[in-house]
């Protein structure tokens, strides 16, 4: 059994009850549900990954696989054709879902990195909507700009700015997911490195983190514009009590409903008095991990209208330019933008433009993807060319002739050296 913190047993049993929490407890005992969420531009379903794939029911393109695969050894996972996301954090769709407005022009995830969230958003917004994925720590960027990069949606921008920096620069959004850092309480039984980190000092530091972070994220949010707010972590501080507070602060705050299936064992408020439907999903009692969210709207008799002038969608038509087929900016240098794709019509991997491409075998795509020159056959024209697996593309190599030198960029390459021979033996195996 996984030692959790005493202080943090302690006042988890009293908030969840000792019925929930013990249910709660025996989670750990079993198996954390493997799940991942397919790109609905580049897979129509899950077959090919393994047999009876179950749907996630809040999720769309969400399923759960009986056991967990090897997906550093899938080139398909590489091309961006399926994200691997816990199951509660898909819940973002069916929200997505019943809040949607046809006029959502533009959208922010302020705190985006890993890029689950954000993948998922800009899956489910309509094509034409700008979406702004921003992550303040320079590493982590890197890393959702990687997961932004093969996700390979138009109208994608990533940055790495704070909360701040946003609200400096006076723009306007329809929509802003503020998926929060946390005391990560909801991710024990994943990560047990998340047991480590935490302390009620944490709790404390996160809490008033998580205000400042939201009061940035309001200031930029159009007048009937729609506010996600998510954790990870149980405890109210970071939660009903930061809602609460956000409803104190601000008169044109109102909490929205979602509704649900009672088959989905959602948990709503666990703090006494406090009676807005917020969501919460419990290990043991939902299937993933923990989650909180809830969906506030900034009320307003004229919500119709939205400050035109500021939206991003706009200044991104009037004041930017492109440049080889990249976006250029002239305006808001603070925002630190990582990758625009704007419009984009390909999907593209950093890598130069090829109208050539060529499949590779499963072995051979292994080897691209460690970073390794490949020999392609002679007929093959000389130039960049683009390498696809099962149809997919993985990235570009320049064909020289006597070898095609890997233009795959250097972060993403996998390290291992072992390569395993059997593309459907790695599906099914760990």
């Amino acid at each position: 059994m996984t030692q959790l913190p005493a202080i943090f047993t302690e006042n988890t049993r009293l908030l969840m009850g000792a019925e929930r929490f013990e249910r709660y407890l025996q989670s750990f005992e079993e198996d954390a549900p493997v799940s991942i969420r397919l790109n609905p531009r580049k897979m129509a379903d899950g077959r090919w990954l393994m047999e009876d794939v179950e749907p996630v029911p809040w999720c769309r393109d969400g399923y759960y696989l009986k056991q967990r695969p090897n997906f550093t050894m899938d080139p398909l996972f590489h091309a961006g054709c399926y994200y691997v996301q816990e199951a509660a954090s898909m819940f973002l769709d069916e929200v997505l879902r019943q809040i949607f407005r046809e006029n959502t022009l533009n959208a922010l995830d302020l705190c985006a990195a890993p890029g689950g969230k954000s993948t998922l958003l800009r899956a489910a917004l309509p094509t034409d909507c700008v979406l702004y994925s921003n992550e303040p720590v320079r590493q982590r960027a890197s890393i959702l700009l990687e997961n932004v990069e093969k996700w390979g949606y138009p109208n994608h921008i990533v940055t790495n700015a704070y909360p701040r920096d946003y609200r400096k620069a006076k723009m306007k959004f329809d929509l802003i997911l503020c998926d929060v850092p946390c005391s990560g309480e909801g991710m024990f039984r994943k990560d047990e490195a998340t047991i480590r980190e935490w302390s009620p000092q944490n709790v404390e530091k996160c809490w008033q983190l998580q205000r400042d972070i939201v009061s940035d994220a309001w200031g930029c949010l159009n007048d009937g514009g729609i506010l996600i707010y998510s954790t990870c972590t149980f405890n109210t501080k970071e939660n009903e009590e930061n809602i609460r507070w956000l409803l104190s602060e601000f008169d044109d705050a109102e909490v929205l409903p979602i509704d649900t299936k009672p088959e989905w064992h959602i948990t709503g408020s666990l703090l006494e008095g406090f009676h807005e439907p917020v969501y919460r999903f419990i290990p043991g009692i939902s299937r993933g991990e923990g989650l909180f969210l809830c969906v506030i709207r900034k009320a307003n008799v004229e919500c119709g209208m939205r400050n035109e002038k500021w939206s991003p969608s706009r200044l991104l038509n009037e004041e930017c330019g492109m440049r080889n087929g990249r976006i250029r900016r002239l305006i808001n240098e603070e925002l630190r933008i990582q990758h625009s794709n704007i419009a984009a019509k390909r999907e593209s991997f950093n890598t130069p433009h090829s109208t050539l491409h060529i499949e590779v075998s499963y072995a051979e795509a292994m080897k691209f993807l460690r970073g390794e020159a490949l020999i392609l056959p002679p007929d093959t024209p000389r130039g960049i060319v683009e390498v696809c697996f099962m149809g997919h593309p993985l990235g570009c190599v320049k064909n020289i002739g006597s070898r095609a030198n890997n233009l795959y960029p250097k972060p993403w390459r996998i390290k291992t050296t072992h390569i395993p021979t059997d593309y459907e033996a790695i599906l099914r195996h760990t």
